[in-house]
């Protein structure tokens, strides 16, 4: 008999692509959106495994509602990006409970290459094994973590990075600069980057706002990066090269081990986008 997974949220984006990814695996996939016909304790009671794909702002109270309902053969499972206040909600639940976090959108049509970040709670690794075991079939890489440091991680990974694509977009907005005339002088390199912060703002304020306010460890890293902006503001201000080659120096040794490959990966880039599109 297959693994009957129930995902309440399923009928969102992410929620959509998991389910596909689940019924290739073999498994028997039930959705539920806002409202459903079923009662919501039938619709538990007969999961196997139930997954949590709401928004951040939602995904608390949903886990509160359904905790109750489930039992102790039962797993429990949420895909927020941020883990320490579900992963906690989930532990008042009978069912063993596990954090997962995609680090992608679900726009990526696969899973091939992209990952995941597994956050055990109280479940074994015996029982959450077979949910995993299909994530990987499915080509995803797994990055197991603790919920904190998860979340200080993601205050980088994904806060920071958005943050900074806000900055970019909103000093071109205060110098104001003519978006088409910018771009008409870029390079694949800097349309690459300029690209990243079109594809953010290209989607819904609703998703990346709670990213960054709802992470406890976002205003840290948000005044590390006023930090460091100050401290390139006072370099370059510098008369002499020094303090900017001292700073830059500085920088490069973090970026030391990441150098050749990242220099590889966007060479890859570059050489997609300078190529003409047949």
């Amino acid at each position: 008999m297959s693994t009957r997974l129930g995902i309440l949220g399923g009928t969102g984006g992410m929620g959509s692509l998991f389910a596909r990814v689940y019924e290739e695996g073999g498994w028997e996939v039930s959705v539920r959106g806002r409202t459903g016909h079923e009662p919501m304790p039938a619709f538990l009671a007969r999961q196997d495994v139930v997954m949590v794909s709401v928004p951040i702002d939602a995904t608390l109270g949903v886990i509160a509602a359904v905790a109750p309902h489930l039992r102790p053969d039962q797993l429990l499972c949420d895909l927020t990006s941020l883990k320490a206040a579900p992963v906690e909600e989930m532990r008042r639940s009978a069912a063993p409970a596990v954090g997962l976090h995609p680090i992608f959108g679900p726009g990526v049509g696969t899973l091939a290459g992209q990952t995941v970040a597994v956050t055990p709670a109280t479940a074994t690794r015996e029982q959450y094994a077979p949910l995993l075991a299909v994530l990987e079939a499915a080509g995803a890489r797994l990055a197991f973590t603790t919920p904190e440091r998860h979340d200080e991680l993601m205050a980088v990974v994904q806060g920071l990075a958005h943050a900074l694509s806000l900055v970019l977009a909103g000093t071109m907005r205060e110098l104001g600069c003519d978006l088409d005339e910018v771009l008409g002088f870029t390079s694949p390199v800097y349309r690459i980057e300029f690209g990243l912060v079109g594809r953010l703002l290209g989607q819904d304020p609703a998703l990346y706002g709670p990213i960054l306010r709802r992470n406890p460890h976002a205003p840290a890293v948000l005044e590390a990066a006023r930090t460091a902006l100050e401290e390139l503001v006072d370099a370059v201000a510098d008369p002499g090269p020094g303090a900017f080659v001292r700073l830059f120096e500085e920088d490069a040794a973090l970026f030391a081990p990441y150098a050749a490959a990242a220099t590889s990966e966007t060479d890859r880039l570059i050489r997609c986008l300078a190529e003409p599109e047949r």
